[in-house]
C-alpha cells in the first residue's frame, strides 16, 4: 500500500517539478561550441531522434540519418536576397532569437513555450547549388516529438509563399 502511495505521489509531483525546472531555465541546456559551417558542412545530426538536417545524407552510416533527413530550402535568383528573406521569417518566429547572421550563415535559438527547452537552428547559403541548408536540433532530451521538423517545414512554407 505504501509503495502505491509513493508511486502516485511521484506521478503527481514529477510533472510539476519538470514544469518549474523549465520555467527557471534549467532545461535550456548549453549552446554547442561546434556550430557553424566547417568544410561546407553544418554539424551532423544528433545521435538521438531530436534533430533534422538537410545534410544528413552526407553521413550515410549515421544512426539517425533516416529520422533527421529533411530537404534544404530551394531558391531561384540572388542568394543574398533569399537569405535576407529567410532572416525576416526567422526573426518573426515566436520565442526565437537570431544569434549570428553573416552573408551566408544564420544561427538562431528557439525556445519551446511550456518547458522552455532551447533548440539550435542553423542555415547555410550554398549559392552553387541554389539551396539553403538547414539543421535544427534540441540541446537536451532524447526525442523532440517532431518539433524541429515542424519548425523547419513551417519556415519552408513561409519561405516558398513569400
Amino acid at each position: 500500500m505504501k509503495t502505491l502511495w509513493f508511486v502516485g505521489l511521484v506521478v503527481i509531483l514529477l510533472p510539476a517539478v519538470v514544469f518549474f525546472a523549465g520555467q527557471f531555465g534549467m532545461l535550456k541546456g548549453k549552446a554547442p561550441g561546434d556550430l557553424g559551417v566547417h568544410n561546407g558542412r553544418l554539424k551532423p545530426p544528433s545521435n538521438t531522434p531530436n534533430s533534422v538536417s538537410s545534410q544528413a545524407g552526407l553521413y550515410p552510416e549515421h544512426p539517425q540519418r533516416g529520422y533527421a533527413d529533411i530537404s534544404p530550402l530551394h531558391y531561384q535568383g540572388d542568394g543574398a536576397s533569399a537569405l535576407r528573406k529567410l532572416v525576416d521569417i526567422v526573426r518573426a518566429l515566436p520565442a526565437t532569437t537570431v544569434v549570428t547572421e553573416t552573408s551566408d550563415y544564420l544561427y538562431a535559438q528557439s525556445t519551446t513555450p511550456t518547458l522552455k527547452f532551447t533548440d539550435d537552428v542553423e542555415f547555410w547559403l550554398n549559392p552553387a547549388q541554389q539551396v539553403i541548408h538547414v539543421r535544427s536540433a534540441s540541446r537536451i532530451g532524447r526525442k523532440d516529438f517532431a518539433v524541429n521538423r515542424a519548425r523547419v517545414e513551417s519556415i519552408r512554407a513561409q519561405f516558398e509563399r513569400n
